[in-house]
């Protein structure tokens, strides 16, 4: 038989659960979305990386959140096929979401706009894209000149020249917060 010290106190072992615990909160808080963009058209649909949807849905986890378009495509069959990316050293990509820009003319610059937590709001930064970005109907950037401009949730956000295929609508999580079952207060 065991001797009786193999076993940890009781005391030990809700100690260990407890931090067992906590070190769950503060994975789930790691992982979990702060942001969604909800992809809002076919085109833009077909434009996200599928390994990057989750339904219509691009989950954003940090911010800043980069968006641009990817340059690494090639024509197959008359389709525009994506490249596989590869990674040759130790600097960060580009973007967070590159984008397939499918048009005859293109939206979607490489640095096309980011995401930016300011306080308790939002900023879209357009980074001096060619065709600017706009938010619900305000146009922010163009012509190679970045512009901010305040983005709530809710927002459409269009990317690129007039009627562009590419919108997604920003959704963020403010106001919801993860909590444990059953944990007392």
């Amino acid at each position: 038989m065991f001797e009786k010290s193999f076993f940890p106190a009781a005391e030990n072992i809700q100690y260990l659960m407890e931090e067992f615990m906590d070190a769950k909160d503060v994975m789930l808080a790691e992982i979990a979305p702060k942001a969604v963009l909800k992809a809002l058209t076919p085109e833009t649909m077909e434009a996200v990386p599928q390994a990057l949807l989750v339904g219509d849905k691009v989950v954003i986890r940090e911010f800043p959140f980069k968006v641009g378009r990817e340059s690494r495509v090639r024509k197959v069959d008359g389709k525009v096929e994506r490249i596989e990316r590869p990674k040759r050293d130790d600097r960060d990509p580009t973007n967070d979401l590159y984008l397939v820009d499918r048009g005859h003319l293109l939206n979607i610059s490489r640095e096309h706009f980011q995401i930016e937590k300011n306080g308790d709001g939002y900023i879209l930064v357009d980074r001096g894209s060619a065709c600017g970005t706009k938010i619900d109907e305000t146009r922010v950037g163009g012509a190679d000149q970045e512009g901010r401009q305040v983005l709530r949730d809710g927002d459409v956000i269009a990317v690129g020249a007039k009627g562009t295929p590419y919108r997604f609508q920003f959704i963020a999580f403010d106001e919801y917060e993860i909590c444990r079952k059953n944990q007392t207060a």
